[in-house]
């Protein structure tokens, strides 16, 4: 019978699993992002192809995700001096810069915590997973990967920016909404509110589908 504890896994709108850790910028905790958004985001191993390939994207994104108050912060179960090593690689090699930290976490307390352990991958190495945290420390997005396949890092801007547009319009976002497209007003929640909303001046498809711009 089999008796292996699954991985834990934090929850959605809830507050992300606190952590302190080393990385290639001195110590970090969760505390150190509050008031910013926060992409943490694990890779299974230092100088492996798809990983090379997602921390150059990261990184070459690293402006367009500052110009949202958002910063990166990388992880995987190496230590330090491999983390350096790798970074030194990837300018050498690419001529990329990376300028965000990453944890080495070879204790696996952070992976642990965020369920980036998968024993059906791996035992000791943590699969593509991306956490979103928001400037109060709250979960609100987590995107999992299998270790074959790399990210598309254009993605997680594009949900920060439908995530910061939701949160301050109280509006949802459609499928592949992009920035100034049109979003999604929250349906009416009475039969009265029902038969008012096609005269409320939205783009008006039925009672509980309107559009509008931000």
């Amino acid at each position: 019978m089999d008796t292996e504890t699954p991985p834990a896994f934090p929850q959605l709108n809830r507050p992300a699993p606190d952590f302190t850790a080393p990385t290639t910028h001195g110590e970090k905790s969760l505390a150190d992002y509050r008031g910013k958004w926060l992409v943490l985001f694990s890779h299974p191993a230092d100088f492996t192809p798809v990983c090379t390939t997602e921390f150059m994207g990261f990184a070459n994104a690293h402006d367009k995700f500052a110009a949202m108050n958002c910063e990166l912060l990388g992880l995987s179960i190496d230590s330090p001096h491999s983390h350096i090593a790798w970074v030194r690689n990837i300018k050498e090699h690419w001529g990329v810069d990376i300028k965000f930290p990453i944890i080495a976490d070879l204790s696996m307390q952070v992976a642990k915590a965020y369920g980036m352990i998968q024993p059906g991958a791996s035992d000791t190495s943590a699969v593509r997973a991306t956490f979103i945290i928001d400037p109060e420390g709250i979960l609100r997005a987590m995107v999992y990967y299998p270790m074959s396949n790399g990210r598309s890092i254009d993605e997680f801007v594009r949900l920060i920016a439908a995530l910061q547009t939701s949160d301050a319009n109280k509006v949802a976002t459609p499928e592949n909404w992009q920035p100034g497209d049109k979003v999604i007003v929250p349906p009416p929640m009475t039969v009265d509110a029902a038969d008012k909303r096609a005269s409320e001046g939205y783009d008006y498809t039925d009672w509980y589908f309107s559009k509008t711009t931000v």
